[in-house]
């Protein structure tokens, strides 16, 4: 169908201008116009004829002007298809275009995937996928930021902080051949990939075996008689049932107090912030949008009335962004709470996935920003905490889950909760 679309664009606009009453298939007109549609023959344009004049709407118009921009395209693809001196792959030429034309927005967050792509980030957002379970962190060295509960990672011996070092005997792990390392260690079920790590300057080689992993994106534990924490890892997933069910278990064991932990969480979808939001506020507004035009859009991220009665601190890093600002900038604008960490990502702008076609691709784009109940920017900006704490130098941030004696940002959140509760 893209190959027809592209073909087809510049005999559709002569046939479009040359006469009162011309017939073309429906798919391509309908398409590309958005004109009647006689379901049995195709579709009917009937502009108005005067003469040597012919006639058509405003909007056929700048349609047609904007088709006429595609002729380049169109004359790329015949003229390769044509004379080139090797047989062309044209899905790729298709797949390319696509991929240039969203790269010329110069937006990180826009951009166009493969029907493999997409597949790839629907199963990342269910939370269940084939490979060993591992989370690393997107920086040099490669270093493993989480090791599922129950993956093969895990039941190998892999830990957390361990640096990702070579994947199979000769891709040695950087930041270039991450994708790669990531794409050989998924594969099929019940087969083995070869990974080693560096631990404590050593290497350490593990047989793994691949099977189906489910991403637990919630952890919680009580800190204190009346203290409860829970770490969020990415709106992903169930992450919302998650952690309402984990809130649920902590307060009936009698937390009166909440430390959220969305470091190194990288966002996902804003209406799970939404959901978990409202778990903590009575009727209001998570945030609302801004559109390029300057209008604001407050119809979407609304909350419900009831709320859990709890004093709430959230822990927040440089890797916090998206959806963990949203519900951050939301919860201490509109529910008193105390941001303790260092200063967030900076990404206040929110993204639409769309299915493209009917090959199985899609694309992401930026439609909007969006701002705090309080009217609050965060793109490029970011969210400032109450009570900055950096980490000592040369720490990681690799401890265990909940280690309150090394991990200096979750001790003083929960002497700040302290305070609060007193």
């Amino acid at each position: 169908m893209k190959k027809k679309i592209l073909v087809m664009i510049s005999l559709a606009a002569v046939l479009f201008l040359a006469g009162g009453c011309m017939f073309v298939p429906g798919s391509t007109l309908e398409s590309m116009f958005g004109t009647g549609k006689d379901s049995t023959q195709g579709t009917i344009i009937t502009p108005a004829v005067s003469g040597d004049t012919v006639t058509v709407s405003r909007e056929d118009y700048e349609n047609y002007q904007r088709l006429k921009k595609f002729s380049d395209l169109a004359d790329i693809y015949d003229y390769t298809v044509q004379d080139f001196y090797q047989e062309p792959d044209t899905e790729l030429m298709i797949e390319y275009a696509a991929q240039g034309m969203m790269a010329a927005l110069d937006d990180p967050y826009s951009f166009y995937y493969s029907p493999e792509a997409f597949a790839q980030q629907q199963e990342d957002d269910e939370g269940k996928y084939v490979g060993i379970g591992v989370s690393i962190l997107n920086a040099e060295p490669c270093v493993i930021s989480r090791v599922f509960k129950g993956s093969p990672a895990e039941k190998a011996g892999v830990l957390r902080g361990d640096i990702l070092y070579r994947v199979g005997e000769e891709l040695y792990v950087t930041l270039e051949t991450l994708d790669e390392a990531v794409k050989i260690m998924r594969g099929e079920p019940n087969t083995t990939v070869d990974v080693t790590f560096i631990r404590n300057g050593e290497e350490i080689t593990f047989t793994i075996l691949r099977e189906e992993v489910t991403i637990n994106q919630v952890e919680s534990t009580m800190l204190d008689k009346d203290i409860g924490y829970i770490a969020m890892y990415q709106f992903a997933g169930s992450v919302e049932i998650e952690f309402e069910k984990a809130l649920d278990e902590l307060v009936s064991e009698g937390a009166k107090g909440i430390i959220i932990d969305l470091r190194d969480n990288p966002g996902g979808w804003g209406k799970q912030a939404q959901y978990i939001r409202d778990l903590f506020m009575d009727k209001g507004e998570v945030c609302y949008l801004v559109y390029r035009d300057g209008s604001a859009d407050h119809r979407w991220y609304k909350t419900t009335d009831g709320k859990t009665d709890v004093a709430l601190v959230i822990l927040v890093n440089g890797m916090s962004a998206s959806s963990s600002e949203i519900l951050t900038g939301a919860l201490r604008d509109c529910a008193d709470a105390t941001v303790v960490g260092t200063t967030t990502f900076g990404k206040g702008i929110v993204q639409e996935v769309l299915e493209i076609g009917t090959e199985g691709a899609g694309c992401q784009l930026t439609i909007a920003q969006y701002l705090s109940p309080n009217g609050n920017k965060v793109h490029q900006v970011g969210i400032t905490p109450d009570i900055v704490v950096e980490l000592p130098e040369g720490d990681t941030g690799t401890y265990d889950f909940a280690d309150v004696e090394k991990d200096i940002q979750l001790k003083t959140a929960l002497d700040t909760m302290k305070e609060k509760l007193k």
